[in-house]
């Protein structure tokens, strides 16, 4: 009996399968070789074997790491890579270090240095994704393991200037250098996806889909847009019963509004009549206790008027809603 080739996973968010590059990069691969592959969310890394997702298995076998699980697939004959050149692979495994080095930095500040990012978005959604109590302790780790990176990279407290610059400037530079790279074709070496395609996307993905406030590198990302069509064909091809499910989860969140205003057809209609019988009573409650005083004529003028503005009122409102 086969066992099945399993993979936990952090969840998915704004129509991705998952939110994390390591997770999207195992599935993305997974997809472009056709392993049967079934993945599980748990959002929970602290029982894994290197306390982080994803964790592949298969019978006793347990994997963490991108080039790891790679691997093992390709033990399994299953491979995005086939047909490639050597030149190619050289090239794939050129680019792959150029995301670790320029982009995944800055994606680390975007996540969880910048201040705002971090209290409005990623702290947040990892505190209600995770477990109790871990959903207490992982958000902060995550912050504190990010700045440390800023600091070994920049030799400058996390928060000084130039780490922000300097981070957003190489990842610009990357970004403009993959958009060059990939041009008008449909991915990197052809027709069919292959594992640098599977790593692009992982770290592209989120960083295009995810709902940043401060949204400069983001911007950089939307102005590259054979990029931003790369992603989307990966996502239309490879995970739409995902991207389905969050364009029908973000209609039904606009049903309610739709429905009250189907419900009540008339609501300003009613809403005038209502404030102009409502101004009229008071008018007339006012005559009644001597609050207004005015002469016989001026009270027959006066009832004239407003029964013509009643009468204009209804009438009018009445033609628009027989129109």
């Amino acid at each position: 009996m086969n066992r099945p080739m399993e993979l936990d996973i952090w969840g998915g968010d704004w129509g991705l399968p998952s939110i994390d590059l390591h997770c999207l990069e195992v599935m993305a691969y997974a997809k472009f070789s056709a392993v049967p592959l079934q993945t599980h969310v748990t959002n929970n890394p602290f029982c894994t074997p290197n306390g982080s997702l994803p964790v592949f298995k298969h019978g006793k076998k347990k994997i963490n790491g991108f080039s790891e699980i790679a691997a093992y697939l390709r033990e399994k004959n299953f491979s995005a890579d086939f047909g490639l050149t050597p030149k190619q692979c050289a090239e794939s495994v050129a680019f792959s270090h150029l995301l670790s080095e320029r982009l995944h930095p800055a994606l680390q500040y975007v996540w969880w240095v910048d201040r705002k990012n971090y209290l409005e978005l990623s702290r947040p959604w990892y505190a209600k994704s995770l477990p109790f109590p871990y959903n207490y302790y992982y958000p902060g780790r995550y912050e504190r393991d990010a700045k440390k990176i800023m600091e070994t990279l920049y030799e400058v407290c996390w928060d000084d200037p130039v780490v922000e610059t300097g981070v957003h400037a190489e990842a610009e530079k990357c970004l403009t250098a993959l958009s060059i790279r990939l041009g008008e074709e449909e991915f990197f070496f052809g027709s069919h996806p292959s594992t640098l395609d599977a790593t692009v996307y992982a770290y592209l993905a989120p960083l295009l889909k995810a709902p940043f406030l401060n949204a400069a590198l983001q911007n950089h990302l939307k102005a590259c847009s054979n990029l931003v069509r790369f992603v989307v064909r990966i996502s239309q091809r490879y995970f739409a019963s995902t991207l389905q499910e969050y364009e029908a989860h973000k209609t039904s969140q606009q049903k309610p509004k739709e429905d009250s205003e189907n419900y009540f057809p008339n609501k300003r209609r009613n809403q005038f009549l209502a404030a102009l019988v409502a101004t009229v009573a008071m008018t007339g409650y006012a005559f009644s206790t001597g609050l207004i005083e005015v002469s016989s004529k001026e009270e027959v003028k006066m009832e004239d008027e407003l029964d013509e503005q009643i009468d204009e009122s209804v009438f009018d409102h009445s033609s628009n809603e027989g129109e």
